[in-house]
């Protein structure tokens, strides 16, 4: 009876140390699992360029496939996102669509939080869409003229406080002097984000959209259906990114984003290059 019951008490030891260093496997893979995952917040006018950057990082590096476990991305409003990111959202890193959220995103450091510098990626281009209304032969400063004079039109913008493209499409209407005007007329139809104001726009439920240009790129908008404005006409959309956990893959992505085959990529797709 003696020597069963040290038997048996020897499988069970053996059993506890079998399951504790089962868990313990389980626990390791579970936290590479999560380093493998590349977490980004990215502002809503990247979802056309930022699946095609992602491909790019990935066969330019020649990663095998356990060294990128998995790629999440999450679109929306760069306010939106950095509301996500100071109430302690797990991103990894965040690509704006302005400088002003990475900067504020920066000063936090001294409360005990520490990111990273922020960087330029990109320089978005804004321009007005319409797929019920034909642009290709206007004058781009007889553009507040036709917005003024189409008196039953409605116009899109993003979110001025929310959006950096709704901010910026704010401030041409305002050199325009025809903002307060559009306002006081129920013109102006507020979406939350470019995304949103684009798809305003192309369905046909607004007359015109003031969209990112790497939208109509991105959908081979025909030369009627949209019209470029000029960079200097609005404040320019520095479009600024930052690393905002310790992960080595967001360093390296960064480090792609500024790279020449990274900036390429915005380049064929509407941006100008990062100043």
């Amino acid at each position: 009876m003696v020597k069963i019951a040290v038997l048996v008490g020897a499988v069970l030891s053996l059993s506890a140390c079998t399951q504790e260093n089962t868990t313990n496997t389980a626990s390791a893979a579970d936290i590479t699992d999560q380093t493998q995952t590349l977490r980004i917040a990215a502002a809503a006018n990247l979802s056309d360029v930022l699946p095609e950057i992602i491909a790019g990082y990935k066969k330019d590096n020649n990663l095998p496939a356990q060294t990128i476990h998995d790629i999440d991305v999450t679109y929306a409003s760069s306010g939106k996102l950095y509301a996500q990111i100071t109430a302690g959202a797990p991103y990894d890193i965040f690509l704006s669509a302005n400088q002003a959220f990475p900067a504020k995103l920066a000063d936090t450091s001294e409360q005990g939080v520490t990111f990273h510098k922020p960087f330029t990626y990109a320089q978005g281009q804004l321009a007005l869409y319409s797929i019920m209304k034909p642009l290709n032969d206007l004058n781009p400063k007889a553009l507040a003229d036709i917005l003024m004079g189409d008196t039953n039109s409605k116009i899109t913008i993003a979110n001025p406080k929310l959006a950096p493209y709704g901010a910026s499409a704010k401030s041409y209407l305002q050199s325009q002097k025809i903002y307060d005007a559009l306002e006081q007329q129920k013109r102006l139809i507020q979406a939350e984000n470019i995304g949103q104001a684009f798809q305003y726009a192309h369905t046909g439920n607004v007359d015109y959209g003031f969209v990112a240009q790497s939208q109509l790129v991105a959908i081979n908008a025909k030369p009627e259906q949209f019209i470029t404005l000029e960079p200097a006409s609005y404040p320019a959309i520095l479009q600024d990114g930052i690393i905002i956990s310790d992960s080595a893959m967001a360093t390296d992505f960064r480090n792609y984003l500024l790279s020449t085959a990274g900036q390429q990529h915005f380049l064929q797709a509407g941006y100008l290059t990062a100043q």
